[in-house]
């Protein structure tokens, strides 16, 4: 007799991951499986667990088996054609969302945008601000702007590279989580990565190209003291701190994640 039970205790994945495919095939959650975990089950909704079985184990990711991922209390949708939002990555939206509402005007530029996790989960925290999104790829860009639409958030989604749709614009913040990674890196071969747009994970030999574009080109689009923050490896943080007081940012530091890595560096522009 298979029970739900029984499909996640012979299930070759971890126990965590062969639960989250199961609500997912039998549309339920964790307190029907308590409650029905004995249950006898059979027909498409087995298949359909099996099925996602065999492409977890193939290396797909699970956020693209359910074609959605939580970032920010957010529920947003992902495909291939994004990177999957990371819980890092919530240290820059912290950090920006702490800095925005000491500006009036409140406007806010993402760069490299992909699914529009840090842009919208901004918006959702001041709604007053005004925010703008850009990105290289054009299918990304309709995950952020279809994301935007499900959760009713209004940003503005532009196509193109770094700042060249804004050229002519002035903001408080700019907020950018790049490609950072080394091109021979042996983490591109381990995990999600392997799956994920290499676009927006890697960046030259040393992973500081695209930070090294955004630090010197930043200044003249933010207003005097408006601040540019940028996400890292978590062995780049002196070399980011360095790139940015050669370039005149001024109060450049570095902040944590929950791990004790540093990952965030930021500075402003002088007054």
């Amino acid at each position: 007799m298979t029970t739900l039970q029984t499909l996640v205790r012979e299930s070759p994945l971890p126990r965590n991951e062969s639960e989250i495919l199961l609500f997912y095939a039998f549309k339920c959650d964790r307190s029907w499986l308590y409650t029905h975990g004995g249950d006898q089950v059979e027909g498409p909704q087995v298949a359909q667990f099996l099925e996602l079985l065999v492409r977890r184990q193939s290396g797909e990711p699970l956020a693209y088996i359910l074609g959605q991922w939580e970032f920010w209390s957010l529920r947003l949708k992902v495909t291939p054609d994004v990177l999957i939002p990371r819980v890092d990555t919530e240290l820059l939206v912290q950090w920006a969302v702490a800095l925005l509402p000491e500006h009036p005007k409140q406007r806010c530029l993402d760069l490299g945008t992909g699914s529009g996790a840090v842009a919208l989960a901004v918006k959702h925290e001041l709604p007053s601000s005004k925010v703008t999104a850009v990105d290289l790829s054009g299918p990304a860009l309709n995950v952020a702007r279809a994301n935007g639409e499900q959760l009713q958030l209004e940003v503005e989604w532009l196509l193109g590279s770094w700042f060249e749709p804004v050229l002519a614009r002035h903001f408080d913040l700019v907020v950018a989580n790049p490609p950072y990674i080394r091109e021979a890196d042996e983490h591109l071969r381990q995990g999600d990565l392997p799956a994920e747009p290499n676009m927006a994970l890697t960046s030259g030999i040393d992973g500081l190209q695209a930070l090294r574009q955004l630090i010197a080109d930043g200044q003249p689009l933010l207003e005097p003291g408006g601040w540019m923050l940028l996400e890292h490896g978590w062995d780049q943080g002196a070399e980011v701190r360095d790139l940015m007081k050669v370039h005149g940012w001024r109060s450049v530091e570095t902040r944590r994640d929950l791990a004790g890595r540093e990952r965030v560096t930021g500075g402003h522009r002088p007054l």
